[in-house]
């Protein structure tokens, strides 16, 4: 019964937003919109520390990484979202569909690990100045960044190998914009208890752990930032760091409400309103958070514009 049910599903149907019918085309142009700003403002960060040897140093390309990262995953929804608004275009394959939750969850993984890296990079510079062109040199934010991206495509292996396994005899209409791993439970018809226990487990050894290595590097950073005499020097030190920190906040504070809580907790458009947050808000906020808190960046961007 369950290779019949299997096998019956040939492909999913995802819905995206049917709510407005007459706002598709308007919705659509949004979204173009939308998409080319995140499009634009991360590929000038990526550009900008490529060209200004001034940023060729950790930190930036950890935020290279970031950008690169914001590319990526606004691709793999976006477009489809858009298709679904100007064509109708709402069919998927499983194996398509399969992919696509899988990328997600790695673009997910990677940013917790990005996060993390630059606050331990952002602990050292500040808590240990003198001794950060030796913990933090080339070779070893290549190492960490090299090792956030193969440890994040590793984990959602067993996720998305036991997920397309599953039956799926309820329905093959998708109520999200794309292949979410929690819509996608509410359509099986298979136990989700292994997937909540292996989330549960996700969550306790890469997420909080991550929670927890930024959290207490930046208990350490503003300890060390408080304990500057000159109000000047407290200044320069938290503008080092207030753009990560801005960052971490909005993305930590939609990542857990979206998916560090049971599945019987989860709400539908609950969901597709959070992952609407997480794969626009912040694509969209991150350039322009570097850049307009960043007096590097914005020093690099008026070199290469040629303004003063």
């Amino acid at each position: 019964m369950e290779e019949e049910n299997i096998t019956s599903v040939k492909e999913f149907i995802v819905l995206g937003f049917p709510e407005f019918p007459e706002l598709q085309i308007p919705l659509f142009l949004l979204f173009l919109l939308i998409y080319l700003i995140i499009l634009m403002g991360n590929l000038t960060i990526i550009t900008v520390t490529c060209l200004d040897p001034r940023l060729h140093t950790p930190m930036y390309f950890f935020l290279s990484n970031l950008s690169f990262l914001d590319i990526s995953s606004t691709s793999l929804t976006l477009p489809k979202l858009m298709d679904i608004f100007l064509r109708k275009s709402q069919r998927i394959s499983i194996k398509g569909c399969m992919t696509q939750m899988y990328l997600f969850l790695v673009f997910t993984y990677i940013e917790f690990f990005l996060l993390t890296s630059m606050a331990y990079d952002r602990y050292v510079a500040i808590c240990h100045p003198l001794r950060y062109a030796v913990i933090i040199n080339e070779r070893v934010s290549v190492l960490m960044a090299t090792g956030c991206w193969i440890f994040a495509i590793l984990v959602p292996v067993p996720h998305t190998v036991l997920i397309s396994h599953f039956s799926y005899c309820r329905s093959n209409v998708i109520n999200h914009f794309f292949c979410d791993i929690l819509a996608l439970l509410t359509l099986s018809c298979s136990s989700t208890q292994v997937i909540d226990g292996m989330t549960l487990f996700a969550g306790t050894i890469i997420a909080l752990p991550c929670f927890m290595i930024t959290l207490t590097s930046y208990v350490y950073i503003i300890s060390a930032i408080l304990r500057i005499r000159s109000s000047e020097g407290r200044r320069k030190a938290f503008s080092t760091c207030s753009s990560h920190l801005t960052v971490v906040m909005l993305y930590y504070g939609t990542i857990l409400c979206l998916y560090l809580k049971p599945t019987s907790m989860q709400s539908v458009d609950q969901n597709k309103l959070f992952a609407l947050l997480y794969n626009v808000l912040i694509p969209i906020l991150n350039p322009l958070i570097y850049s307009l808190k960043n007096r590097e960046v914005k020093a690099a961007l008026r070199k290469i514009f040629n303004t003063k």
